[in-house]
């Protein structure tokens, strides 16, 4: 391993080097306080790998405010407790059962590379992410359902109703985890359904009494 590892690229290394000049010693009170009392978020947000969903910067958040995950397509798994590793369900579970956040919210976005593979997969455009060793694809199928409730929609807009699908699907798998069923019961956490539109700089969230999704 020692022979594959290599320092930090040096534009990295001097941006570093100005965040730690301007906003952390600006701020070096506050970083203290959070290194000496541990954090206390008030929300999780479980997003997209995708470099182009900045959710600090969305939603003009500081350091401690949010706990974030992040995976492709932002989609969470159903509770499945069986032994194995499960990453998304294990932020779920510190969130909600030590950190205790007031809100759980899934975002998704628009040209969203994780759902477009979903789609192409499940129209037998990719058949490598139909393959046993694609860790990509495995993860995918957990969309593959939502595929059902659009593939019948013009070709156009299957994606972006796809991608919305995606957020749908995770707040129900959400439900199925008994302590965050049990939160949202007694009303110490809510569930929040969010898309956001790259291009356009929007934010839709999703109303569960009409099932759409409207503009914030």
């Amino acid at each position: 391993m020692r022979d594959h590892v290599r320092p930090l690229p040096s534009y990295l290394v001097s941006r570093f080097h100005g965040w730690q000049a301007t906003t952390y010693t600006e701020n070096k009170g506050w970083y203290r306080r959070l290194a000496d009392e541990g954090q206390r978020p008030r929300a999780m947000i479980i997003a997209c790998c995708d470099s182009r969903v900045h959710v600090s910067s969305i939603f003009g958040a500081d350091s401690g405010e949010f706990f974030s995950h992040r995976n492709i397509a932002n989609l969470v798994p159903p509770y499945t407790p069986d032994g194995d590793h499960h990453g998304t369900s294990a932020a779920v579970e510190y969130a909600v059962t030590s950190l205790k956040v007031a809100h759980l919210i899934v975002l998704g976005h628009s040209q969203c590379g994780g759902v477009h593979g979903c789609h192409e997969m499940c129209t037998g455009h990719a058949p490598e992410l139909e393959e046993k060793t694609s860790f990509v694809g495995t993860w995918l199928d957990l969309l593959r359902p939502a595929y059902e409730a659009v593939k019948d929609l013009p070709e156009d807009k299957q994606i972006e109703a796809l991608e919305k699908q995606g957020v749908v699907t995770s707040l129900a798998n959400l439900m199925t985890f008994p302590f965050v069923k049990d939160a949202i019961e007694a009303g110490t956490m809510t569930l929040h359904g969010l898309w956001h539109d790259i291009g356009a700089g929007s934010l839709e969230q999703f109303n569960p009494a009409t099932g759409a999704f409207e503009v914030v």
